[in-house]
Parts: structure tokens; C-alpha cells; sequence
């Protein structure tokens, strides 16, 4: 297995949000701020690294004609476990993500790699694509969430030690004092405008980067 080629897949040429267009659903719901993002990721991407080995663990035993109805199940209690686990330990994010961690279940993004990847690979690499794939969904919903809250109130990664604990309260930082922001960018709205410009963004950086590869590669070698 190329491991470095899956690595670079999940976080860039392959990415769940960039490349892929999947998962719009939470990305635009949960970004008003990178905290949430952040939280949304992190729990994302627990459940992509598991259902990912699980799944591959048990592909041979996996019927093909029930495969996808197993997969939701699984994927299923694993989405169940992490939500009891946020209400325990971090209640305050839960209350903040509420139902977006439920929906986890049908992220087609998880459905997807499991089907397309966990079942036919096996387990290390399995993994690691669930968790270069959860990494950069987070990275994903960390990017447009910290433009949102930029624009929209001056902050980064506000009440980071509330939602998520005190250890990550080196996190909040004000970058504008005083500033009043744009309430649209912290609405729905600013949300898919934020996203546009992101995967714009990204496909300009994209076409830079291919172009100076072909430069790269039709230099002639000097002696």
C-alpha cells in the first residue's frame, strides 16, 4: 500500500469537503465558529477511524447482498458511543453540536470510504485512511469556520475552553479588538459564501501547483 499516496488523498487531493463535495450538511450548520468546527471534526473523524477498522477486520465475514445495511449499523453504534460520550464529558460542545452528531450515521463521507476503501483494504490501511479522511474533514470545517468567525466577530477559536475543556483555552484569541464583525458571515448564508471562495481558493492553488510540476518536469537538465 502507497500509505503516503492515502495521506495525502485524505488530506488534500481527495478531501471530503474540497475535492469530494460531501458532508455539506454539517460543515455549513456547525461552522459559525472553528471551536465547533473543530469539535464536529474531532468526533468525525473517531468515528471514520473505527468504522474504517472495523469494517476491514470483518470484510470477509461481511455478506456482499447486506453489506450496506451492516455498514449503517455499525456506523450506527459507533456514532451512538460518541454522543454519549460527548454528553458525559464534553456537555457543553454536545449541547452546542446536538443533532449534527446524530446525523453522523449518514454522512455519506463515512459510508463512502467504508465501501470504496475499509472493505477491500486491510486494516493499517484501513485506518489510515479513516483517519487522514477524518483529518481533513476536520481541517475542512476548522478552515471555514475560522473565516466565518474571522469576518464575523474578530475572534478565532472563542470559547474554546467552555465547549471543550480548560487545556484548550490557549486556543481563544482576539485578532481584531474592538471590531464589530458582519453578522451575515456568522449566518447561514455567509456560510456558503465562505465555502465558495475556499474551493476557489483551492482549485486556483491547485492549477499553480500542476503548472509549476509540468515546468518542473519539462526543464531541460543542465550539465
Amino acid at each position: 500500500m502507497n500509505y503516503r499516496r492515502i495521506s495525502r488523498d485524505g488530506l488534500w487531493d481527495n478531501n471530503v469537503v474540497f475535492a469530494q463535495m460531501l458532508a455539506l450538511c454539517p460543515l455549513l450548520a456547525v461552522t459559525s465558529t472553528a471551536t465547533n468546527g473543530l469539535g464536529m471534526g474531532l468526533a468525525s473523524t473517531a468515528v471514520m477511524v473505527a468504522s474504517n477498522v472495523l469494517i476491514s477486520a470483518l470484510r470477509r465475514f461481511i455478506s456482499t447482498e447486506v453489506r450496506i445495511p451492516v455498514y449503517i449499523v455499525f456506523i450506527a453504534t459507533l456514532v451512538t458511543l460518541v454522543d454519549m460520550s460527548l454528553n458525559a464529558w464534553a456537555h457543553e460542545l454536545y449541547k452546542v453540536l446536538g443533532l449534527f452528531i446524530a446525523l453522523i450515521v449518514v454522512n455519506c463521507a463515512i459510508l463512502g470510504r467504508v465501501e470504496s476503501f475499509a472493505s477491500k483494504n486491510p486494516v493499517p490501511a484501513a485506518a489510515l485512511d479513516g483517519l487522514m479522511m477524518g483529518l481533513g474533514f476536520t481541517l475542512a470545517l476548522v478552515a471555514l469556520g475560522g473565516v466565518r468567525e474571522i469576518l464575523g466577530s474578530g475572534t478565532l477559536f472563542a470559547q474554546a475552553s467552555l465547549l471543550m475543556g480548560e487545556s484548550f483555552g490557549f486556543l481563544e484569541t482576539t485578532l481584531i479588538p474592538g471590531y464589530r464583525g458582519y453578522l451575515l458571515m456568522i449566518l447561514p448564508a455567509g456560510g456558503f459564501l465562505a465555502l465558495g471562495f475556499l474551493l476557489a481558493g483551492k482549485r486556483v492553488l491547485d492549477r499553480r501547483l500542476a503548472d509549476r510540476s509540468r515546468r518542473l518536469v519539462n526543464q531541460p537538465a543542465t550539465a
